[in-house]
């Protein structure tokens, strides 16, 4: 990865600036877009599109038109793609936030186990797997028998 600069710092510049101008005029602020995040770490993680599509569970044809910018992937199958990946989860919380979906929460439950799933190198199917073991509804929708 760039050596790009912790959020937090950039916060509290930001808030230390005299005006927004000030701030802007760093230069720090990063205008990335999603698919070139996403084929940064296919370079970083020597993966071929193919074995994301694999190891996620994808639509092949999503998952390239998502590399060629023409989808947004949503939540869950962002989650499933840094899953596939094999993404650490600083690398799954920014392909969250470059989806324009919330981060994971470790305040939600289900949020919690995914955390704890991506942190442990768990697949996407292994986590699946976990969250229905634990009653949560899994990245491929269902959800435990009650």
């Amino acid at each position: 990865m760039s050596n790009e600069r912790l959020t937090e710092e950039l916060l509290e510049r930001l808030l230390a600036s005299s005006t927004p101008e000030a701030y802007l005029d760093e230069g720090l602020t990063v205008d990335r877009e999603l698919p070139d995040y996403l084929f940064q770490l296919l370079g970083e993680k020597g993966m071929k599109r193919s074995e994301v599509v694999r190891a996620s569970g994808l639509n092949s044809t999503f998952v390239y038109d998502v590399f060629n910018g023409d989808s947004r992937l949503g939540r869950d199958k962002a989650i499933m793609l840094a899953l596939g990946m094999g993404c650490t989860l600083r690398e799954a919380q920014r392909l969250l936030r470059l989806d324009g979906v919330s981060e994971l929460w470790a305040k939600n439950r289900r949020d919690a186990v995914i955390i704890w799933c991506v942190e442990h190198g768990y697949s996407r199917t292994q986590t699946d797997d976990e969250l229905y073991r634990l009653g949560e509804k899994t990245l491929l929708g269902t959800g435990p028998l009650r």
